[in-house]
């Protein structure tokens, strides 16, 4: 794992995974903490064994759908800091082990699918981070990180104004489109990878 970690695409992997699932979250959160609808129908007259019967019964809830927005909000913004995405992944965890195994309770066609692939990388980046989580489990000590192109600074900047973007986009602006959002995000991170590879080529020459 340690000889993974020392490479760059890996770390890159790693870095854009958080920003990816973190970002869903955080755009799925936003209309919850508003008291807004999830979907675009109400699911009052639907049948009570169905997704959009459910949806309904927790926006009914109030304060709980609010709850569960909040928790969601934080735990992608965590992931999309870099610098307390062990914390976040820790948080993501359960919550998208829950929505996984809601979407395989009821007829969500082919979600479960995009729900279980966020639960694996979700999985992975525990796993990636464990040398450092694993204290809460036993009394090994942690050892610190080493200098890593993961740790640059540019990777928090970058999420920042992701996670930024897309609570703005999403709580402000009525009829999104999400094409839209996908392309500003993907030009937003797209724009970090270039600074952070420059960066990261810049600090290297200096050492030679």
């Amino acid at each position: 794992m340690h000889k993974l970690k020392s490479k760059i695409l890996p770390q890159l992997f790693v870095i854009y995974s958080r920003y990816l699932i973190g970002a869903a979250f955080v755009f799925a959160s936003v209309v919850k903490i508003q008291g807004k609808r999830f979907t675009t129908k109400d699911g009052i007259n639907e049948p009570i064994n169905s997704a959009w019967h459910m949806f309904e019964t927790l926006y009914q809830s109030g304060l709980w759908w609010k709850v569960m927005g909040l928790g969601q909000l934080i735990a992608g913004l965590l992931l999309m800091t870099q610098r307390y995405a062990k914390l976040g992944a820790l948080m993501f965890l359960p919550i998208v082990a829950n929505v996984f195994v809601i979407t395989l309770s009821y007829d969500f066609n082919g979600t479960p699918v995009i729900t279980g692939l966020m639960l694996i990388a979700n999985i992975m980046l525990v796993l990636w981070d464990w040398d450092e989580l694993k204290i809460l489990v036993n009394k090994t000590p942690v050892m610190q990180p080493p200098i890593r192109f993961e740790n640059e600074r540019v990777w928090e900047v970058t999420g920042l104004i992701l996670f930024l973007f897309t609570v703005i986009y999403r709580a402000g602006v009525t009829g999104y489109n999400i094409l839209l959002w996908v392309l500003v995000s993907a030009a937003i991170g797209i724009t970090g990878l270039i600074i952070g590879l420059y960066k990261n080529k810049k600090r290297l020459n200096a050492k030679i």
